[in-house]
């Protein structure tokens, strides 16, 4: 398992953009699928974007897609979330996750991720 720490967040406008950051600790970062997860007040974690050990192959929720991009750096351990147009509705705290699935495997479960990152908070205000 990799440790995994996020950064950015926090309240943003309506129609506003951020970017999350998830940095990780250990040797196998580069060998693994990434993947942002967010949970909204009394709602379960649902997936938002995720991508492949070299970031080729990326899958995004409905939710998102057109208007976030997943990305990574390997050689500096972090995954990034982008998201633009931000609507109040994606308030939630987000959580990056390694993937415990092959490289190559970019799945939308929560069980197939082992290593999760401390959440951050985003408000989108109207």
């Amino acid at each position: 398992q990799v440790q995994l720490v996020q950064s950015g967040g926090g309240l943003v406008q309506s129609g506003g953009s951020l970017r999350l950051s998830c940095v990780a600790s250990g040797s196998t970062f580069s060998e693994k699928a990434m993947g942002w997860f967010r949970q909204a007040p009394g709602k379960e974690r649902e997936f938002v974007a995720g991508l492949s050990w070299s970031g080729a192959i990326t899958n995004y929720a409905d939710v998102v897609k057109g208007r976030s991009t997943i990305s990574r750096d390997n050689a500096k351990n972090t995954v990034y979330l982008d998201v633009h147009d931000l609507k109040p509705e994606d308030t939630a705290v987000y959580s990056c996750a390694a993937s415990r699935r092959g490289r190559n495997f970019v799945s939308r479960l929560t069980a197939d991720y082992d290593s999760w990152g401390q959440g951050t908070q985003v408000t989108v205000s109207s």
